[in-house]
């Protein structure tokens, strides 16, 4: 765990990201997006039904392979402890929320970091929004701000994620896409559009494994080394986030996939406020949850009950987003796009501010 704990763990856990996602672009993923988790949840949440935005449906082995490394990381090292917080439907709608967040901007902060290691120059006011949105998270969190302390749970909670994600996963294999058809037994299959977008599954799957591995063993968190670096003046996590942008931007000169600019970038928009409110309310959110989606899918790996539920409100909220026209598009925002991310933002500082008065009292 010594290797793991400080700089150079997260350094490597953030390098496998940034190298592993330009390379899932390069062999088919969708530009700028090779590992995003508010993207490829939401292509998820399609598969299964819960949306029926056709360009977008499509299980991600990405997704599941993190979830399952992660989970193999914890039982190698003894970290698989199943626990449950004392507030787990707050989790679930900070997810739901943060899901609304990503999709008004158009990524997860890991999609954030690979937009601007691919040139795409409208990532900067989103991540200039996530580190606000961070900010405001630790501010809260200074001055009290708990959802509870968690307990230890029994062996079965910790496992139902991991065979959720497993299942989903053995029907994205054994029921794989149809030639021209939408819809197979189970799943739906984008035929067009950045679901039709797909790495070989092998290549996804493999290096989200790893992915997921190195992520729990690190502790490796997008929010989390902002809002560290706040409270309490740890920089380790940071590395690792310049590590992701350094091998990301690095491997896609070699690739020749960096095209640096406003316009005309791959699934993203040039509206600057709504790119910085976008990723304002993921960072918010993510800040006072305990992590950004990708450390949520980490943890719950590793029998977090919490971060499970977190992961699911996001998938339901990246779902509601299609389904109720909030999530942008590259033509601009979504016509009830505004609405929700202000309705949004509102009730998280309301969930900050009645976490904090708890606390006080």
């Amino acid at each position: 765990m010594s290797f793991f704990a400080n700089w150079k763990g997260a350094l490597l856990a953030g390098t496998a990201i940034g190298v592993g996602a330009v390379i899932l672009q390069k062999l088919g993923n969708p530009g700028n997006m090779g590992l995003c988790v508010a993207c490829f949840g939401r292509d998820v949440s399609g598969a299964l039904g819960l949306h029926q935005a056709a360009a977008v449906q499509y299980a991600r082995p990405e997704i599941f392979g993190l979830i399952i490394g992660a989970f193999i990381a914890a039982i190698f090292s003894g970290e698989f402890k199943p626990r449950i917080g004392a507030n787990p439907l707050i989790k679930f709608f900070l997810g739901a929320f943060v899901g609304i967040g990503a999709l008004i901007f158009l990524g997860c902060p890991w999609r954030a970091f690979l937009r601007l290691a691919g040139g795409d120059l409208n990532a900067i006011f989103g991540l200039l929004g996530l580190i606000t949105g961070i900010a405001i998270g630790a501010l809260f969190i200074k001055k009290g701000f708990s959802l509870g302390v968690s307990k230890s749970a029994g062996k079965t909670l910790g496992l139902v994620f991991v065979i959720f994600a497993l299942a989903i996963l053995v029907l994205r294999i054994a029921y794989p896409p149809l030639e021209g058809q939408p819809k197979n037994e189970f799943l739906f299959y984008s035929l067009t559009g950045p679901g039709s977008q797909r790495a070989p599954l092998l290549a996804s799957l493999g290096i989200a494994l790893v992915v997921g591995f190195l992520g729990q063993r690190s502790r490796f968190c997008s929010v989390g080394a902002v809002s560290n670096f706040i409270l309490f003046r740890q920089s380790h996590l940071l590395i690792g986030i310049l590590g992701f942008f350094g091998a990301a931007f690095v491997f896609n000169l070699i690739l020749g996939q960096f095209h640096a600019g406003f316009a005309n970038q791959p699934i993203a928009h040039t509206l600057s406020f709504w790119n910085f409110f976008g990723l304002l309310v993921v960072g918010l959110g993510s800040a006072l949850a305990g992590g950004c989606p990708g450390r949520q899918l980490f943890l719950a790996g590793e029998g977090d009950g919490d971060a499970a539920i977190f992961s699911l409100g996001l998938l339901g909220g990246l779902a509601m987003a299609h389904n109720w026209s909030l999530a942008s598009s590259a033509a601009g925002l979504g016509p009830h796009g505004a609405g929700a991310g202000i309705i949004s933002l509102i009730i998280i500082g309301c969930i900050a501010l009645a976490g904090r008065q708890k606390i006080a009292d």
